[in-house]
């Protein structure tokens, strides 16, 4: 144990780790984002994973599964690499960041990391959306390297960051959410003495970690999705897809929340406990 708190996560290992994740979680990720899309018609997690099933078979799960592992691999390792590295920087010196420090460096993170990130994540929520459409409609991407030269090629360059602002507001919740309440809570169980640094305290940080995630970043994921995905001119603004969504009511910013809580806590989950295991067995020995 005395060694591997010793050891320090290099600048990838978060997008390693945040992209096994979302191999384990991707049909989860799936059902969500048909969830928020739909309009009129309500249909359970189950029925909806019985309805692509049926009409794409089990590998039906996975469309868009290459779209969502490039995602993180921009995304993820991009906010991972800029708050692992100012924390190694301050662990360099012997200091460690007060909360307020976490959150503000995540914050920063989290939209730079959303920016990078959206080309893949809309190519992802098209690819994903794509078999709920009538075959002439689909756009039929073969994999997220085509998406996006083809969103380049159809629709020009600046579509291909059509919703970053979105995107980057909502990195900046859920990075909030997961890496710095991570980094926060494992800290003051680390000081207690019930817990030590091992796969228990990884697991029960992670479930915490993106408990809270889900919470503040739900209502900002419905309206990114919505975006991505809607028709060319549909949406005037971010107020205009945000009182569409009203329509329905409060709750209509909640759609898709258990199938988004149920894919964001295993996501998160895996994600550190990939990371803490990269850490522990490939990490750095902080000096």
């Amino acid at each position: 144990m005395a060694d591997t708190q010793q050891r320090l996560g290099r600048w990838y290992f978060g997008g390693f780790a945040s992209a096994g994740a979302a191999c384990c979680t991707h049909p989860l990720d799936l059902l969500k984002v048909h969830r928020q899309t739909q309009q009129k018609e309500r249909v359970g997690l189950v029925k909806m994973a019985v309805r692509v099933v049926k009409s794409d078979g089990v590998f039906g799960l996975y469309n868009g599964l290459s779209a969502s592992v490039l995602r993180q691999l921009t995304y993820s390792m991009t906010r991972f690499a800029l708050y692992e590295t100012v924390k190694k920087r301050l662990a360099a010196d012997g200091k460690t960041m007060p909360f307020y420090q976490k959150i503000l460096v995540a914050s920063v993170s989290g939209a730079t990391g959303g920016f990078v990130g959206t080309p893949a994540d809309m190519v992802n929520v098209r690819m994903q959306n794509d078999i709920k459409l009538p075959p002439e409609q689909r756009r039929n991407y073969k994999h997220a390297i085509d998406g996006l030269y083809r969103v380049f090629r159809d629709e020009g360059v600046m579509k291909l960051f059509s919703g970053a602002s979105m995107a980057s507001s909502r990195a900046i919740f859920v990075t909030v959410g997961q890496l710095a309440c991570y980094d926060q809570i494992k800290g003051i169980l680390l000081n207690t003495s019930v817990f030590e640094d091992n796969l228990i305290l990884h697991f029960t940080c992670s479930v915490m970690a993106g408990t809270i995630a889900t919470f503040l970043t739900q209502p900002l994921d419905v309206m990114k999705t919505r975006m991505m995905n809607a028709k060319p001119g549909q949406y005037s603004s971010l107020l205009a897809c945000a009182l569409d969504i009203g329509k329905v009511g409060p709750l209509g910013f909640f759609k898709g929340f258990i199938p988004a809580f149920v894919r964001l806590g295993p996501h998160t989950v895996l994600t550190f406990i990939f990371f803490e295991q990269l850490r522990q067995n490939f990490g750095e020995i902080k000096e």
